[in-house]
């Protein structure tokens, strides 16, 4: 065999093994190195001292959603099979709740949908413009339908579970869903978290689709929301 052969074919089996690295390592590398880490998942945690049961006079009456707050979504990309967990947030969130006798009797959340971000601009304009037409519903919200009492007094500084069930409106379209909170008031201001699993067909959202990467059809509303009495 000519040298000249040689060198050739051995170039040309450095390229295949070279291809076929980069397309077993490509997901991996995107996962890794070129999408910004998930943001961590909203959670409560309790304080370090407390100041025992908290009375129904302190909760009594209206609150709004005040700085701090904040909503956005969690979903998982898929490129060749590699997962990729993305998050969006946005601190652009309103919102009011009226407490009487302990029980959550009305709510009412706002997001502005067209400022949630992600660390790719791609992304956004897509999730904005084809995904969920901002233009056109540039707010997401939640009314609840059913009230809400928790199973004990709260204690301050102690996170405590409850069921919520409400109407979420995303892009134009209302589904009635459950969601389970956190909830603590620290004597003065009180926090709310919590998740909402949702499927983007279920509201006439078509799951993006960037071309080398699929985005899952299911994902989380997600929100962190700091509450003020007025």
């Amino acid at each position: 065999m000519k040298k000249r052969t040689l060198i050739t074919l051995v170039i040309a089996g450095t390229i295949v093994v070279a291809i076929g690295a980069a397309a077993f390592a490509g997901p991996y590398i995107y996962r890794d190195y070129l999408v910004a880490p998930a943001a961590a998942e909203p959670t409560l945690s309790a304080s370090a001292s407390t100041a025992g049961p908290v009375s129904s006079d302190e909760l009594q009456g209206d609150w709004t959603v005040g700085d701090g707050s904040y909503a956005g979504y969690r979903v998982d990309e898929v490129l060749n099979d590699v997962d990729t967990t993305v998050t969006g947030r946005t601190d652009e969130v309103t919102g009011s709740l009226t407490v009487a006798d302990a029980t959550l009797t009305a709510a009412r959340i706002e997001v502005d949908v067209a400022s949630i971000a992600t660390d790719s601009g791609s992304r956004d304009s897509y999730f904005r413009g084809t995904a969920m037409r901002t233009g056109k519903f540039p707010t997401a919200t939640f009314v609840l339908t059913s009230p809400v009492k928790a199973s004990a007094m709260p204690v301050t500084g102690q996170p405590q579970k409850v069921s919520a069930a409400g109407d979420l409106t995303l892009a134009g379209v209302t589904r009635n869903v459950g969601v389970e909170l956190d909830a603590v008031f620290d004597g003065e201001r009180g926090k709310v978290v919590g998740r909402i699993p949702i499927t983007f067909a279920d509201f006439g959202v078509e799951a993006p689709d960037l071309g080398f990467v699929k985005v899952d059809d299911d994902g989380f509303v997600e929100f962190s929301l700091t509450l003020e009495k007025t």
